[in-house]
């Protein structure tokens, strides 16, 4: 939240006074080293992941960089085209970010303006990112941006200027578990590798995209009925929850026991995934697993799965969704938007995917 006041303050202000960059001209550039600026969450960071891959494949030769945030960089290490990841909220790491040189600077956060000085302030000749405000004066070519776009399209928007259209078909999977993290997740699972198990992640970046513990818990009911097992993961803020999910219960309760690629390891071996509007959702979806997703304050058109083996559950409320650039506003209606989805119905969805896997020959 600091960090959100300091930008609009003072990013803002150094946005409008720093010198726009010259324009590099007409493509083709010569693109032999390139830098991808990705902060925020686990979400954007993987969703990002299809747009290496691309650029790897037009750039085979090139060198492809990361820099993000402590938070998110993680997710990047489920992607083998990149070939080295920085941190800016690591001063060293920005530093070696700030003092090399690239070809181009491609800035995907969507608002706040500190990434797009940090691409103003790094050497390279083109330097590409979203105009959503001023921002848009520290690049030599800007973006257009819209809330009803999915995001993985939106991030592809990034690569017009290079003359790259979209892969008409996004392959799935497109995340890569290391082997050693998969390894490791295998071991953990012991024997229940060999069984069908769902997975539940309860966690969220914010109160109002909680579903609750009780329904989580009763929702695992449900499904142990039903004869499976059941997986609750999460990281350490979720172990509370993670406890009250699976007391009385035969669940195996990861949250905060496992790294997040050894939770990409975990997610690689479920036949479902149940969750919220979160990082671990999408990184579900990046491993090709089924999910059951649940929608409010977020936009589900910005960022719901896509396709037959996902379903997304919004109950659409006029004041539904609230968030805007990674930005929710208190709810004076206790996040009802959640609160209304029912058990029955998130166990009918996953039953309705487990059972379409089943007539596949998947399970």
């Amino acid at each position: 939240m600091l960090l959100k006041k300091v930008d609009a303050v003072i990013g803002s202000l150094l946005a409008r006074l720093w010198p726009r960059p010259t324009h590099p001209g007409s493509p083709p550039y010569p693109v032999s080293r390139l830098l991808l600026i990705r902060p925020g969450g686990i979400g954007d960071a993987v969703l990002l992941v299809p747009v290496t891959g691309c650029l790897r494949e037009i750039f085979p030769s090139a060198r492809i960089e990361v820099l993000a945030e402590k938070r998110n960089s993680g997710a990047f290490a489920l992607c083998p085209e990149i070939d080295r990841v920085l941190c800016y909220d690591r001063p060293q790491e920005l530093w070696s970010a700030l003092r090399s040189g690239y070809d181009v600077v491609i800035d995907s956060e969507q608002w706040h303006h500190l990434s797009a000085i940090v691409a103003r302030m790094i050497r390279s000749k083109i330097k590409i990112g979203y105009g959503t405000n001023d921002r848009k004066r520290l690049f030599t070519q800007s973006i257009d941006y819209s809330h009803e776009n999915y995001e993985m399209d939106s991030f592809f928007e990034l690569l017009k200027p290079l003359e790259i259209e979209p892969p008409s078909t996004i392959l799935s999977p497109f995340l890569t578990v290391p082997a050693f993290d998969q390894d490791s997740a295998d071991k953990i699972l012991g024997n229940l590798q060999e069984k069908p198990f769902v997975i539940l992640f309860p966690g969220a970046s914010i109160p109002e995209r909680c579903w609750g513990d009780e329904k989580f818990h009763q929702l695992a009911i449900r499904l142990i009925g039903e004869g499976l097992a059941v997986v609750v993961v999460g990281g350490k803020e979720d172990v509370a929850t993670g406890s009250a999910i699976a007391e009385g219960l035969s669940v195996l309760n990861l949250t905060g026991k496992t790294s997040l690629c050894e939770t990409a390891g975990i997610l690689n071996r479920s036949k479902l995934l149940i969750s919220g509007d979160s990082g671990v959702l999408h990184i579900g979806v990046g491993l090709g697993i089924p999910t059951v997703s649940l929608f409010g304050p977020g936009i589900a058109a910005k960022w719901a799965p896509r396709g037959k083996h996902h379903i997304v559950i919004n109950h659409k409320l006029p004041c539904s969704p609230c968030t805007r650039f990674g930005t929710t506003p208190p709810c004076p209606i206790g996040a009802k938007c959640m609160q209304d989805i029912s058990v029955d119905e998130v166990f009918a969805a996953a039953q309705k995917l487990l059972n379409l896997k089943q007539e596949e020959g998947a399970i």
